[in-house]
């Protein structure tokens, strides 16, 4: 993969695997068909992998469309 002048090499905050992330409309992420919030600078927080964002994602979906009785 080839990383663009802005792209950082990140480490997923969930998992722990390394990934590229360039922040912009360039990015891996902005190709996804879902949206997560991005994380809070102060909580420390940073993006998820491809993996991890896309199983955030299919949770989310599904308690999402989980009915309470």
């Amino acid at each position: 993969m080839t990383m663009s002048p802005s792209s950082r090499a990140l480490t997923c905050a969930q998992c722990g695997v390394s990934f590229n992330c360039s922040g912009d409309v360039d990015c891996w992420c902005a190709a996804e068909p879902y949206r997560l919030p991005m994380p809070d600078a102060d909580s420390g927080g940073d993006c998820l992998c491809p993996a991890c964002l896309r199983e955030r994602a299919r949770r989310a979906d599904k308690d999402r469309h989980r009915t309470v009785t």
